[in-house]
This record gives structure tokens, sequence and C-alpha cells, in this order.
């Protein structure tokens, strides 16, 4: 498609969009009598815009090209939603600078089915900014009931930092932290207009004073195998080989599991562990929504 293409292709689409919406919609008053036009018309839409009349006849006439700023008022003005806002960017060769809205994760059905049939190797399901989205009873009894913990607050890295137990229960807690916090700086650095991974980066900084060092250090970590030793008070001493597989429906989503070689005590411990959890179960969400 051709620029003149385009810009024809904008106006029409603009007058679409100006046509599925009445004054009310966008907080103007009702006027009496008839309208001529159906939706809103170009000088009402040029107001709320903060253009001229004639700036926006033009547009919509194909006759000259909208700058970023003016796209976006637009794009609000119109109410429109992400992959509008995308298509009108594109008709008009500008860059969408604006982050897309990302709906709140839920574990895919696949991982969640996978989980409750791993009853003796734990494993959790990790999202966006290390949230945790779900895990097994396993992974419940080996390194903390997450149902205890309020939803909004079920974030692996905010766990390692503000559960005491985290700091005994991993033999070299340090280690894991420091990798968990370059970790997050990995997320960071994908979504940086996250305001969650935003506050929970300042509630974190403002807390412990390890975490802020660490994140002033810009260490980061796309890790996705290792080993951790644990220190748990049921089943002793283990060490165990951890590996992230990503969701091939969503890449966002990381299912982690951690094994220990068969014949080794680690192995025998979590069988354990196992029979203990078993025994100790009750009933519990596994999942966020």
């Amino acid at each position: 498609m051709t620029g003149n293409a385009h810009r024809n292709e904008l106006g029409e689409f603009l007058k679409a969009r100006r046509a599925e919406l009445s004054p009310r919609a966008v907080g103007l008053p009702e006027s009496g009598g008839t309208r001529r036009v159906v939706g809103l018309r170009r000088e009402e839409v040029a107001q709320l815009v903060a253009i001229s009349t004639d700036y926006y006849t033009r547009l919509e006439q194909g006759r000259m090209p909208a700058s970023g700023p003016v796209l976006s008022a637009l794009a609000q003005v119109l109410h429109l939603n992400d992959d509008q806002r995308d298509y009108l960017f594109e008709l008009a060769g500008k860059n969408n600078t604006r982050p897309r809205r990302r709906l709140a994760q839920k574990v895919q059905p696949t991982l969640q089915r996978l989980l409750d049939d791993l009853t003796t190797t734990p494993a959790l399901v990790l999202g966006r900014r290390t949230d945790i989205l779900a895990w097994n009873s396993l992974a419940a009894a080996l390194i903390t009931d997450y149902a205890n913990i309020p939803e909004r607050n079920r974030n692996n890295t905010r766990i390692l930092f503000t559960d005491p137990a985290m700091r005994t229960l991993y033999a070299d807690w340090e280690g894991v932290a420091r990798t968990a916090v370059a970790q997050l700086r990995m997320q960071a650095a994908k979504y940086p207009d996250d305001p969650r991974l935003t506050a929970l980066v300042g509630e974190l900084s403002v807390q412990d004073p390890q975490f802020r060092q660490w994140w002033g250090a810009h260490q980061v970590s796309a890790h996705t195998v290792g080993t951790k030793a644990f220190r748990h008070p049921v089943a002793g001493e283990l060490s165990l080989d951890w590996e992230t597989l990503s969701s091939s429906i969503d890449p966002e989503q990381q299912l982690v599991v951690l094994t220990a070689e068969p014949g080794t005590p680690s192995h025998d411990a979590l069988r354990i562990l196992a029979s203990w959890a078993t025994s100790h179960q009750r009933p519990a969400p596994h999942t966020t929504t």
C-alpha cells in the first residue's frame, strides 16, 4: 500500500471510529435537535484532541500526515483498543510507543495437569516478574505453602527476601537470592513499563539493603538450569537439580522442576517428603486466578 493509500485508509478508519461514538460517550453535552451525522462531528473530535478542525479534516481526507502525539490523542478520544491503536499507528507509519495492556496471567491447563501428575517431583509455574502462577503439593511441602500467601504477594523474588524461613531453607540463600535478582533484572529489561514490576523493585529496595545493593549492581542472568541445596525441617539436607521449561503456548510461563539423581540420599529424602506431604495434605487452591 502506498503512502497516499495509507493516508486514505487512515482517514476512512477515523471516520468509522468516530461514527461509533456519541457525544455522551466522550463527555460532551448532547445538543438539541437532529444531528446530521452519525456519531461525533469532525469539529467535536478536533476539540477533544486539541487541534484545529481544518487539521483534523485534512487527516480524514488523507491530505496530510499525523504526528505521534496527535495519533495518541486520537486513540484515546476515539476509545481505540490495543489492536485498533496498533493499526492506526501502522497506517500513519509511526511507532506505537505505548506498551500494550497485559491481561493477568493464568496457568495453562496443560501445565496444570502436568503439575497434578508430578507426585514425587516438586514443580511450580512462574510467570512474568517471577510471579508464582501454580504449584504442586510437593513444591508447597519443600518450599512454602503458597496457598497461605495472598495472591498479590505470590512472587518468588518477594518471598525470598520477605520470608525469614527462606534464609534457613536454602543452604546458599545469598546465591539463590542473587540469581533471583539477576533474573528479575532481565524481566525489567523486557518489560520496562510494567507497573507491578516497578512497584515490586521499589518495595524490596526500601525493605532490604541486600536487594537494593544487588539490584544496583545491574547483574543479569538467564539461567534455566542449576542446583540448589536445601536444609529442610522434615526431609533434612537435599541437593536438587532444577530446570526451567517454557510453555510453547505462552513463553512467559515457565515450568520449574526440581529433581534428584536416583539412588542418592536426596532422592530418598524427596520420597520421604512426598509421603509426609500426602499425610498432611489439606484442600487448597493450587493456582492463581
